[in-house]
């Protein structure tokens, strides 16, 4: 049987904030921020008490939307619409010059899979000026709001795409979520500036422009 170019071909699963750009400076805390305080009108609590419930939500599920969502049946829409409220974008996106150079001599289809929503999503690709090189912005609306490391929204992924999992490597840079990736079958690469991952990594960068040399490993 003969395999379709596209199907044999490597597919490139992108994480987006902390993976494509460095959230960290301006970004995370801006929406820490906003979610708190929709916590705290929502539920009529103080700042502190809101920041933990958030904080909590988020160490359990992997998202303070779905604790919020089956604690306190939040409405997702209203929820990302207001916590992803960026006048000046930006001027808040952090990334590196070399990033379009770097995702160019990657060979294979590119896909960005993030648990942000979709609009945030397209608007901090076209930030980082790369949005023209991936196919394909797969967000947490379309995991349907079950966000990773859920396999529920990796499984939607590849069935919109039709991709064999042996020939997908997934680039993130939080552990669980390539837990996941590598429980389905997936190649897994960890941005980080560790040296000590484990056994489901396959392999670790500190930084994206060092992801050619590793080619040969995946």
């Amino acid at each position: 049987m003969v395999v379709s170019g596209i199907r044999n071909s490597r597919v490139w699963i992108f994480d987006l904030d902390n993976t494509l750009h460095d959230a960290r400076p301006h970004i995370f805390p801006h929406i820490n921020r906003s979610m708190t305080q929709y916590v705290a009108g929502l539920l009529n609590l103080g700042d502190e008490e809101a920041s933990e419930l958030r904080d909590f939500y988020w160490k359990r599920y992997g998202a303070t939307l779905t604790g919020l969502i089956r604690h306190h049946r939040v409405d997702p829409g209203h929820f990302l619409r207001e916590t992803h409220r960026f006048p000046e974008l930006d001027r808040m996106v952090v990334g590196r010059r070399e990033l379009r150079s770097v995702l160019r001599r990657l060979p294979g289809r590119k896909l960005v899979f993030s648990n942000a929503p979709e609009h945030y999503a397209g608007a901090v690709l076209q930030a980082l000026g790369v949005s023209d090189l991936f196919d394909d912005v797969f967000s947490i609306e379309r995991a349907r709001f079950r966000p990773k490391p859920e396999a529920h929204g990796f499984l939607r992924l590849m069935h919109a795409h039709r991709l064999v999992a042996a020939r997908c490597i997934m680039v993130e840079d939080s552990l669980e979520n390539l837990r996941t990736a590598k429980r389905l079958g997936m190649k897994t690469v960890w941005v980080s500036e560790s040296n000590c991952a484990p056994a489901w990594v396959d392999a670790n960068v500190r930084q994206l422009f060092r992801l050619p040399r590793l080619l040969h490993l995946l």
